[in-house]
């Protein structure tokens, strides 16, 4: 079982950022995510906020154990290729000491309204940005084979959302990682449905790896997705002062429940 830990890239300068960041490496969290948004999605609105796909970067070069990736990318916003490119670049980086690189390509169909009008995106319909995402999937992977430098390892691919009929199909089809917001009840009817898609796509969804945010559950919350299925829970941390002391308590518990 792993925690990840998602930093909101929002309302504090990027040296808080880094260096929490870097007490979550030391701290033993497998995972950092931040996402992909120009503004704040909480608080002050016009608040401090940074760029995902750069940070990322940076972050790949700044530490040497975690994974890390968005949760998650927003397809609309770059084209495929480029999305591609980008990923196996940030692959590369943080494969320094090891040669094999810690990048997740976390990625969904986008939501957020203002993102797209202030940034002169194309909002469209919930089912035309799935749709996309669907489209768009197949060209990032194949580039991924065209690069030179190939990837080093074969970039996961993280697919977040729980739409039943478009988003888990594609989960199906393409992801590594499904992370979903779900309680217990809401995990068993949608793995249940991603089980009848996997079935449909040819595709032992057994392999999927089954993430969920706990943020706002409890540990007894946390256990009943675990019996489940679910291996990777994700904590969210947001500036000005990000909450370690949170995260310390949920790396015990993930510690307790993999101790032999």
């Amino acid at each position: 079982m792993r925690l990840a830990v998602q930093i909101a890239p929002q309302h504090a300068p990027y040296e808080k950022i880094r260096d929490t960041a870097a007490e979550l490496e030391e701290l033993g969290v497998d995972i950092l995510f931040n996402w992909d948004h120009f503004f704040p999605l909480s608080g002050e609105r016009d608040g401090l906020h940074f760029e995902s796909w750069t940070m990322l970067a940076a972050l790949a070069e700044q530490t040497s154990r975690v994974e890390l990736g968005a949760l998650v990318n927003c397809n609309s916003y770059r084209n495929p290729h480029l999305q591609a490119d980008m990923a196996r670049t940030i692959d590369h980086i943080s494969a320094h000491g090891t040669g094999t690189g810690r990048f997740i390509f976390g990625t969904g169909s986008g939501w957020f309204e203002r993102d797209y009008d202030e940034y002169g995106y194309e909002f469209g319909t919930v089912g035309s940005r799935l749709d996309a995402l669907a489209r768009d999937l197949p060209v990032i992977e194949e580039r991924w084979g065209k690069l030179n430098p190939a990837p080093t390892r074969e970039i996961p691919i993280l697919i977040g959302g729980g739409g039943e009929r478009k988003t888990l199909r594609i989960v199906a089809q393409h992801a590594d990682i499904w992370h979903s917001f779900s309680d217990a009840p809401t995990l068993e009817r949608k793995l249940g449905i991603l089980a009848t898609h996997g079935d449909a796509v040819g595709r032992d969804v057994s392999e999927i790896e089954i993430s969920v945010e706990v943020s706002r559950k409890t540990h007894a919350e946390a256990e009943e997705l675990h019996t489940l299925g679910g291996t990777l829970f994700t904590v969210g941390i947001s500036g000005p002062h990000y909450d370690l002391a949170k995260v310390g308590d949920w790396l015990a518990w993930r510690d307790a429940l993999n101790a032999p």
